[in-house]
């Protein structure tokens, strides 16, 4: 076994992969638990944008993009590298504006305060995917569906404003 490949298997660093993907996973809970109630309620009555995809996507795309944030954080906390504190402070940020989003969006029932929420947040993902570029070019391109489907988000979240 190479030495990488050794390290990235050594019980410190998947402990560290473990903690990364309690975090992000328990975010993601956390998010659902406001959430989920609003689905068949508040949710269901607003207009929406006619490329909204139906909710039960929502979940297993956001559990996909938590792993992947996780295993990208990883990768740059493991890393050693100079700049890696920097990074993982900016993807913490990111994380702290996602779940906001759900608290305003779907617990305040608020799409546009969301809105100004999630426009931070596709800047802070940027940043953190700049960080991360600089660091670990596979933790850059694992944080590519999230921007993307974060940037689709941006634009359902401003139909909804736009339409209610």
């Amino acid at each position: 076994m190479t030495d990488t490949r050794q390290s990235l298997l050594a019980p410190v660093s998947l402990l560290t992969l473990a903690g990364f993907l309690a975090l992000t996973l328990a975010v993601g809970w956390l998010g659902s638990s406001v959430t989920i109630p609003q689905i068949e309620g508040w949710y269901a009555e607003i207009a929406r944008s006619p490329l909204n995809p139906p909710s039960w996507v929502f979940a297993p795309a956001w559990t996909t993009l938590y792993i992947l944030m996780a295993v990208a954080a990883w990768l740059v906390a493991r890393s050693g590298a100079e700049g890696r504190r920097d990074a993982l402070t900016l993807w913490g940020l990111q994380l702290a504006l996602n779940c906001a989003w759900s608290f305003l969006f779907f617990g305040m029932q608020r799409p546009d305060l969301a809105l100004i929420d999630i426009l931070f947040l596709d800047l802070a993902i940027l940043l953190c995917m700049a960080g991360f570029y600089r660091i670990s070019r596979p933790a850059f391109w694992l944080l590519v569906p999230y921007i993307a489907w974060t940037l689709f988000a941006t634009f359902l979240n401003f139909e909804v404003w736009r339409l209610n």
